[in-house]
């Protein structure tokens, strides 16, 4: 999928008090960016972010961290923080593959991946978010009970991920190939943009939900 720029979002991005430039300063202390002890729980590949825009306002004593690439949707979620209010949450424009960068062993609490690009070429499986390659990653950042929750609507991605899991050496706590009309999973489910849209096609999304 090709985004559109958006002109000056980079530069907005960049000024934004919601925004954290030089993440690798706040590596372990986190908790001194937010004011408090609350748990801190990360989204990878966040877009527009209306998923992590619902879980920090839905719960203001956690800390939230959303993390994304591109500039185009990044502004979109940092206006809507804007507009909402909400004290919670902050934003990182950088590839995934500098988490450990960022985060300090055992910083966070919980990883969300949705709708993850898939990577459909064998020879960049080392690239998608559910690889064991970032399951290693994952282990480093994650406090000992932490887990991975990961939603796609994409069937070869979720049973490759499925797959990786144990070969990471980590173990499967739940998972469905059919999020919405599973009642246990479910409960509680906030969907994505992608999730709105996918479900709306009729697609199944499927979760998993990892821990070590």
């Amino acid at each position: 999928m090709r985004l559109r720029n958006v002109p000056g979002a980079r530069e907005a991005i960049q000024e934004s008090h919601l925004t954290v430039n030089k993440p690798q300063d706040n590596k372990g202390k986190w908790n001194q960016e937010f004011g408090n002890e609350n748990p801190i729980r990360i989204e990878i590949g966040m877009g527009k972010g209306k998923f992590i825009l619902q879980l920090a306002k839905e719960n203001p004593n956690i800390n939230y961290v959303g993390i994304e690439k591109y500039s185009s949707v990044l502004i979109r979620a940092i206006e809507k923080c804007q507009e909402l209010d909400i004290k919670n949450l902050r934003f990182i424009r950088m590839d995934a593959e500098y988490i450990c960068d960022v985060f300090a062993k055992g910083e966070v609490d919980r990883i969300y991946l949705n709708f993850s690009d898939p990577w459909p070429k064998d020879r960049h499986a080392k690239r998608r978010l559910t690889s064991k390659q970032f399951f290693e990653r994952y282990d480093f950042i994650l406090k000992k009970d932490g887990v991975v929750e990961f939603k796609t609507d994409n069937d070869l991605l979720f049973q490759f991920s499925l797959e990786q899991v144990p070969e990471a050496g980590w173990k499967l706590v739940q998972s469905t190939w059919d999020l919405h009309n599973d009642e246990e999973m479910n409960q509680g489910n906030i969907m994505t943009e992608y999730e709105s849209k996918f479900s709306a096609m009729g697609n199944p999304i499927h979760k998993l939900i990892a821990s070590r």
